[in-house]
């Protein structure tokens, strides 16, 4: 047994994770989300939602190019499509049992794919009838979701909190319905005090509390790396841990497991595993 496989099964006996690719935290620490559910709060509507666009700038997309970066949750009927599907559905029921709409994907390392897995998600998650999605990059030494996506993004969430810009101006809709994102805009050196600071505070309540059919995405950081977003966990009601097959160390997961200890996380996702 390789050493990745010992720590996974260590991680799995400590947090008593379920079976799957898609492993949830142990059930017996039960975790305190940002705020705890609204008894009266209105559900959301099982119609179809369709949104208009004011403000934000809508683009369109080379469908092709995403495919080629493997940004597979347009192609519905593409079998990965199909395991997106299942991990969505995983994510939105633990987030239901807390009353939670924001999720971290993060990883431990960098290139480990987490940046593609928000992306995949975000989208599967606006293709649902009754959902929308915003899609936050908030790595904002390296923001690269606008490069997948395939636009520029001069501005974005670094100038958002450095600035005194609208919010409604910087949101684009990459011609998939119900997706909104807002880009990391210019990098910027001190992200983990920006992350932290009051007016990300605000902005995180007011993008929870907007919408009440929104889940918001957040790309972070690898966590090994950056303090961000370790600094950023505590404004999210989850956090999935994207692990990478035959490239994340026993030693790596083991310090990522404990630098999570006590946060919101629902599970681990098991990336570029070979098929056997």
């Amino acid at each position: 047994m390789s050493k990745l496989k010992k720590a996974l099964e260590r991680a799995k006996e400590t947090r008593k994770a379920e079976s799957g690719a898609f492993k949830r935290s142990e059930p017996e620490k039960q975790i305190t989300p940002l705020a705890p559910p609204e008894t009266n709060k209105k559900q959301p509507s099982r119609e179809k939602v369709k949104p208009t666009y004011k403000r934000s700038r809508v683009i369109e997309i080379d469908q092709a190019s995403l495919k080629k970066d493997k940004i597979i949750s347009l192609f519905l009927q593409d079998q990965t499509a199909d395991q997106i599907r299942i991990l969505r559905t995983q994510i939105l029921e633990r987030l239901k049992e807390s009353g939670g709409n924001s999720i971290l994907i993060s990883s431990a390392n960098p290139g480990e794919g987490k940046t593609i897995t928000a992306i995949n998600l975000a989208i599967s998650i606006a293709h649902e009838i009754n959902r929308t999605t915003l899609l936050v990059d908030a790595d904002l030494r390296k923001p690269f979701i606008h490069k997948y996506l395939g636009f520029e993004a001069e501005k974005g969430l670094s100038q958002y909190l450095t600035g005194d810009l609208d919010l409604a101006d910087l949101l684009i809709n990459p011609g998939i319905d119900k997706l909104t994102v807002l880009p990391g805009g210019r990098p910027l050196p001190n992200s983990t005090e920006l992350l932290g600071a009051p007016r990300m505070q605000s902005l995180v309540k007011e993008l929870k509390s907007r919408y009440s059919d929104r889940y918001i995405v957040y790309d972070t950081p690898s966590i090994l790396t950056r303090a961000d977003p370790i600094v950023f966990s505590h404004n999210v009601d989850g956090i999935v841990l994207v692990i990478e097959a035959e490239r994340t160390s026993n030693k790596d997961l083991q310090r990522t497991m404990e630098l999570l200890k006590d946060k919101p996380v629902l599970g681990t996702l098991f990336n570029k595993a070979r098929s056997v």
